[in-house]
């Protein structure tokens, strides 16, 4: 056996003289040290030998197993320093172009919210956030809205549980909030809401942001000039807005708010129906049967709400007549922004 060993041992010593690429390296390495590979029979039949025999045969299957092994690792540095060597004379032209790295940006809505909440930020707002699944207390009847109004319908609540549902809005957070805050108080609410409604103009989820204002003395002009900083912001400076005459069962008085359309700068076409004009968003003054659920008094306290749809004043911000795409993951529709 010592002589077989001998012989693998030159076999080994010639096959590593014709070497001349890694992967013929790879190949001698697995038939001499792999699983099946020589040295692993050898070992095998050791079992074999006899008692007398077995240091000697087995000193010489270390001997052939430590040739192999360093014979491989000192030719595997030979051939990898060739290849560096010839890597480095290949022609590299550096007047090609550089490939710029591709950058992420902010999605077109998480901007606008953004740039909402700055505003209401400026002045004086806090930020605050509630939970997506609400009861039926903090979505509807703490808010004012009667058990047999038609906002309560499955055809536009979705419904979780009997009594919880995927909040139609972000004023239950304002509830939440009034429950353990002593006014005064100056939040906004954003986050998504959950309505059974899809076209070119609404989704199931979207973004919006209620904004809530409690203190002493609190009118009407408080929320028609705080309407004023937001839209000038947004819109700019030369948007005029107005008020309308509307009904929400938290706010009384309530109003639309709407601005001078954008496209045709209120001189009617067809994204305004030829009004001139665009609803924005619904506002008003805090109705005291909110007031009385969160044990406000009312007597003392006055407050205004309002409530804006973020996709909405995306799509009049950028001229968008789909707000579906927003929703589409089009790299070509976001890389505009």
């Amino acid at each position: 056996m010592i002589e077989t060993i001998k012989q693998r041992r030159a076999a080994f010593d010639a096959s590593m003289a014709a070497v001349s690429a890694l992967d013929q390296l790879k190949q001698l390495r697995a038939e001499y040290l792999g699983k099946k590979g020589c040295v692993s029979q050898f070992l095998k039949e050791l079992r074999d030998v006899s008692a007398d025999a077995k240091p000697g045969v087995g000193k010489h299957i270390n001997d052939l197993k430590t040739h192999v092994e360093n014979a491989l690792e000192e030719k595997a540095r030979v051939l990898e320093a060739k290849s560096d060597a010839a890597g480095g004379k290949e022609f590299f032209d550096v007047s090609l172009p550089g490939k710029r790295e591709t950058a992420g940006s902010l999605h077109p809505i998480a901007q606008v919210m953004e740039e909402i909440v700055s505003v209401f930020y400026s002045l004086g707002f806090g930020v605050e956030e509630g939970p997506e699944i609400e009861t039926d207390y903090y979505n509807f009847e703490a808010l004012n809205i009667p058990k047999d109004h038609p906002a309560r319908d499955m055809q536009d609540t979705f419904y979780v549980e009997e009594d919880l549902v995927l909040r139609t809005h972000t004023s239950p957070v304002q509830i939440h909030v009034m429950e353990r805050r002593q006014p005064p108080l100056r939040i906004i609410a954003p986050g998504k809401v959950y309505r059974h409604d899809s076209d070119v103009t609404h989704t199931p989820m979207f973004h919006q942001i209620e904004g809530l204002m409690v203190d002493e003395n609190v009118s009407f002009s408080n929320l028609k000039g705080i309407m004023d900083v937001f839209v000038h912001q947004i819109f700019g400076e030369r948007t005029k807005l107005r008020f309308r005459p509307s009904f929400f069962p938290f706010t009384c008085p309530s109003a639309e708010v709407d601005i001078q359309c954008v496209m045709c700068l209120g001189k009617g076409c067809r994204v305004c129906s030829n009004t001139g004009w665009l609803e924005i968003l619904g506002a008003g003054m805090v109705d005291p049967a909110v007031f009385r659920f969160v044990n406000y008094d009312s007597e003392k306290w006055t407050g205004l709400a309002f409530g804006l749809g973020i996709e909405r004043v995306a799509m009049l911000k950028y001229g968008i007549n789909d707000i579906r795409l927003f929703f589409e993951n089009d790299l070509r529709f976001l890389k505009q922004f």
